[in-house]
């Protein structure tokens, strides 16, 4: 009798019935969780690729000597603000997102150089949620020597990322996020 419940036992635990359906129960979250963060990822990829097209547009609408889409009368900051918000609203993203930048980039008033590089550039106050920068000096100011320097515009913005990113119940919040884009375009001259 004894022989026979030790066998009884041997083959329930070789019995292998219901199994796939706890492994399924296993895999299945985690490959949803795999693949919603590969879909969130190509999103704020999307959007970085965007950004990042909007303000080569506006700094490329900034130092157009003639530009036929702007307005007459227009700052080049005006410029590279409407170039910057045509772009997003074709790629269907709110302009309203856009902000200034905490930090604006440190470049140099062209034409300047000495040990400090000369005066830092300023962001043109006439666009107030991204930093247009006219007339900065785009190659190294202690090495170029004055006369021969690249003098360029820059644009930078930042993008709050319209999702907040937390995993459930845990202390993972990353809250939202910020794209940062930036672009330079050297003067073009006719």
């Amino acid at each position: 009798m004894a022989k026979w419940k030790w066998t009884k036992v041997c083959a329930a635990a070789r019995d292998t019935r219901g199994t796939e359906i706890a492994e399924t129960a296993v895999v299945l979250p985690l490959l949803f969780m795999v693949l919603m963060a590969i879909f969130w990822f190509g999103q704020a990829f999307r959007i970085y690729g965007t950004i990042t097209h909007a303000a080569r547009e506006g700094a490329r609408a900034a130092v157009a000597p003639v530009c036929a889409t702007c307005a007459t009368g227009n700052t080049p900051a005006q410029n590279a603000a409407a170039a910057v918000s045509s772009a997003l609203a074709a790629a269907k993203l709110n302009v309203a997102q856009i902000q200034a930048p905490a930090t604006p980039p440190v470049l140099y008033v062209c034409g300047t150089q000495g040990s400090a590089c000369g005066a830092a550039a300023v962001c043109d106050a006439s666009v107030t949620n991204m930093c247009v920068q006219t007339n900065v000096q785009l190659s190294s100011c202690s090495i170029t020597p004055v006369g021969e320097a690249t003098c360029g515009t820059s644009v930078s913005f930042g993008y709050k990322y319209p999702y907040h990113f937390s995993i459930p119940d845990t202390a993972l919040d990353l809250g939202n996020i910020t794209l940062r884009a930036q672009a330079q375009m050297r003067v073009e001259t006719q």
